[in-house]
């Protein structure tokens, strides 16, 4: 006859039966947070921030530039403020679609980056000018210096330039880029690849807008490969945008120099 035992026998759930070396589901889960804490890990953050964000992005600029190249003939000023709407579209854009995550935060260590980085960046434009380094001056007209020069010299350059230009290259462009390359290529490839083609589309773009020496080429390249690699590495925009800041800031000084004592 069966034994009937007051013991009832249990059948281990599948989590008991599981090897304590292999993680639970809750586990696998908390770790795929964990990984999902910073945009260069991928995630949902910047699923959007692919390939159709750069075509947007591209096709912005691209408009920005012949638009801004027609009415800037007329108003130099509103051919400028044309091409920034043109980068800020597609910024604002994804940034309502979606925030990678860690982009915007801002660390104290990124105010000491951005102007040591800034520091060198400036010294290498120097080295690379040579002889060729003056002191700038604003054109007199009648021996007046232009109506609205302290905003197109000094406060657009400074404040206005570098936020709107880092936050498309490195915000934007890089990241899509970045996130669109590196599932098939791999992180070190796609940061690699993303570096390079933000950094010759900047140099471009400055260069035809306002063409200058092999110095002044040399100088952009360093500037922008300098703030997309501070993006890269610390997964945040703001050391870019600081260094970029302390470059034109020097530059505004030189020109202020050569326009009031030079």
């Amino acid at each position: 006859m069966p034994d009937h035992s007051s013991e009832t026998v249990v059948a281990p759930s599948r989590r008991s039966q599981a090897s304590p070396s292999e993680p639970s589901g809750d586990d696998r889960s908390s770790r795929r947070r964990e990984r999902r804490n910073d945009w260069r890990l991928g995630g949902s953050t910047v699923t959007r921030w692919r390939e159709k964000l750069l075509a947007i992005a591209l096709l912005s600029l691209g408009a920005g530039v012949v638009l801004g190249d027609l009415v800037g003939v007329a108003v130099p000023l509103l051919g400028q403020v044309v091409l920034w709407v043109s980068m800020l579209v597609p910024v604002v854009l994804a940034l309502v679609w979606s925030r990678p995550v860690g982009l915007l935060r801002f660390r104290a260590i990124d105010l000491l980056w951005g102007v040591g980085l800034g520091l060198l960046v400036w010294m290498i434009q120097g080295w690379t000018a040579g002889r060729e380094v003056e002191f700038p001056s604003l054109v007199r007209i009648d021996g007046a210096l232009p109506t609205g020069w302290w905003f197109t010299d000094l406060i657009a350059p400074v404040l206005i330039a570098p936020v709107v230009e880092e936050f498309f290259f490195h915000g934007v462009l890089l990241v899509a880029f970045y996130a669109w390359l590196r599932r098939p290529l791999g992180g070190f490839t796609a940061g690699l690849t993303a570096l390079l083609v933000t950094a010759a589309v900047f140099v471009v773009l400055h260069t035809a807008l306002a063409p200058g020496a092999v110095s002044d080429v040399i100088a952009l390249a360093v500037l922008a490969l300098t703030t997309g690699l501070a993006v890269l590495l610390t997964g945040r925009i703001w050391t870019a945008v600081l260094v970029h800041i302390v470059y034109n800031v020097l530059g505004a000084g030189l020109l202020l120099v050569g326009t009031f004592v030079g």
